[in-house]
């Protein structure tokens, strides 16, 4: 059996980096996707979202990275990850979204890992939506 794909979202990935309990869901995720064994979809513009979140001044002083270490993250994450370039799908309940839903819509079966509440709320036919906890409890349930 193939092990699931995720999508990770920008606020998964800042509050990784910002949480401060190891074992947080999204410390977890993030750890998950540096070390390679959380198979998921990166596509252009979710990194480039990524980045520029990462980036700003606000979180920048929060997090204490500087631009060439936020640079390594994201390169090791764009290793690690399964690059999909999608061309569309089907509209997200936010336009500024619809780079997540092109990427579920370019796997079917994937999961998109999200703390975004109108994301988690919202059904899509070639995907499903999780929160962070709902991620870190089917890590730690016994098969």
């Amino acid at each position: 059996m193939s092990p699931p794909v995720y999508v990770v979202g920008t606020n998964v990935v800042v509050a990784g980096l910002l949480a401060a309990s190891p074992s947080s869901p999204v410390v977890l995720i993030l750890d998950a996707m540096l070390a390679g064994t959380l198979v998921y979809l990166l596509s252009p513009p979710l990194l480039a979202e990524y980045r520029s979140v990462l980036l700003r001044p606000k979180l920048t002083r929060r997090h204490g990275l500087t631009e060439s270490e936020v640079d390594a993250v994201l390169a090791e994450l764009a290793a690690n990850a399964m690059w999909r370039e999608p061309g569309g799908g089907p509209s997200a309940p936010d336009p500024g979204d619809d780079h997540l839903w092109a990427l579920l819509h370019a796997h079917a079966g994937s999961t998109l890992i999200t703390g975004d509440r109108a994301l988690l709320e919202a059904p899509i036919a070639t995907g499903s939506v999780i929160g962070p906890g709902a991620w870190a409890n089917t890590r730690t349930r016994p098969h």
